[in-house]
């Protein structure tokens, strides 16, 4: 069973920035499309990023120009690069693995949305305020 940990989260003054981390400890992560998902209280929990086995990516539009994922194969984690953060970004951050093959380019036709049912293998979360 593949166990996600995120780490990174913490509290951080508008337009401050963080770096959210996913790794692994027991299984490679390499094959496996990795997500990132937050939940605002009170909000249904959304998908904001994907990496893709092969490297492609997916940010939403709510935070494209200012999150950022990307892929460290060598220490087997998935970071979320957060910068230039709103009060709106507070939120309870997750990241999830999908078996689905290439299920991240399909983001990017527009036409595919995040569902909790696409991915498979959950991690815990970790909390992220942006507050002054």
């Amino acid at each position: 069973q593949l166990q996600l940990v995120e780490s990174g989260g913490g509290l951080v003054e508008p337009g401050g920035s963080l770096r959210l981390s996913c790794t692994a400890s027991r299984y490679t992560l390499h094959s496996y499309e990795i997500g990132w998902f937050r939940q605002a209280p009170g909000k249904e929990r959304e998908g904001i990023s994907c990496i893709g086995a092969f490297g492609t990516t997916h940010v939403e539009d709510a935070v494209k120009g200012r999150f950022t994922i990307s892929r460290d194969k060598t220490k087997n984690t998935v970071f979320l690069q957060m910068n230039n953060l709103r009060p709106e970004d507070t939120a309870v951050y997750y990241c999830a693995a999908s078996e689905i093959e290439s299920l991240c380019s399909v983001y990017n036709t527009g036409q595919y949305y995040y569902t909790s049912e696409q991915y498979h293998h959950w991690g815990q979360g970790t909390q992220v305020t942006v507050s002054s």
